[in-house]
């Protein structure tokens, strides 16, 4: 099983090959390259197609957790996004995927899987305190909480609001870090109070004989 190439704004069929591929939708687009089953045999394939961009994941994984998905958006020597979903269950909130993704500004990506209106975040990023910090390949990076329906402007959310009153599909915590927008999508939503701080992401580029114990399978997610 190899990567296939499909559109990174949305599920539209693409054409294309080599370096010049299209959505039917969207036009001319960098493609995303995501697995049809997740092994480690195409996720090795993912990381030899990346150069200086992160690919995170949650590590050490918690038991039980698996990795269900992922891929990378541009050419070989030119990635311009990651993503991974892990899938696990907690004894709150039952089963439990978790979306990572790293982009350069204007991929819409991340979006896609957050199931926002725009491809780049909104005015929301640092206005008022961080919702929550993370620590993404050894810094550490504060992200907002925000909700769009896609029927109007994102709004701020608190943690708290997340079991009070806001019954949500999913939670996104969106940051940067190191010039490239870092999202962080979690369903159910209330899975957010898993969360705290330093809650730690770790770049599976750099990884050496840890990358043997990563496990794979699981749902592949709805985006």
């Amino acid at each position: 099983m190899s990567l296939a190439a499909s559109c990174p704004r949305c599920t539209s069929p693409v054409t294309g090959e080599g370096a010049s591929f299209a959505c039917t939708l969207h036009g001319p687009i960098d493609p995303l390259w995501r697995p049809d089953v997740a092994d480690y045999d195409t996720f090795a394939e993912l990381v030899g197609r990346i150069d200086d961009i992160p690919t995170y994941l949650p590590w050490p994984m918690s038991p039980g957790w698996s990795i269900a998905d992922f891929g990378c958006v541009g050419a070989v020597g030119r990635v311009r996004a990651t993503v991974t979903t892990t899938v696990g269950t907690s004894d709150l909130d039952g089963e439990v995927e978790v979306t990572i993704v790293s982009e350069d500004p204007g991929i819409g990506l991340g979006s896609r899987c957050a199931g926002t209106s725009y491809d780049d975040p909104g005015p929301q990023i640092s206005n008022g305190p961080p919702s929550i910090h993370v620590r993404a390949g050894g810094r550490t990076v504060p992200m907002w909480l925000v909700d769009d329906h896609g029927d109007g402007p994102e709004r701020e959310l608190t943690v708290a609001q997340l079991t009070d009153g806001e019954v949500l599909a999913r939670a996104v915590f969106v940051g940067e870090a190191d010039g490239r927008w870092l999202w962080l999508v979690m369903r159910p939503a209330s899975a957010a109070l898993l969360l705290h701080d330093d809650w730690l992401l770790a770049d599976v580029t750099g990884f050496g004989p840890e990358a043997l114990e990563m496990p794979f399978g699981g749902p592949r997610p709805a985006w």
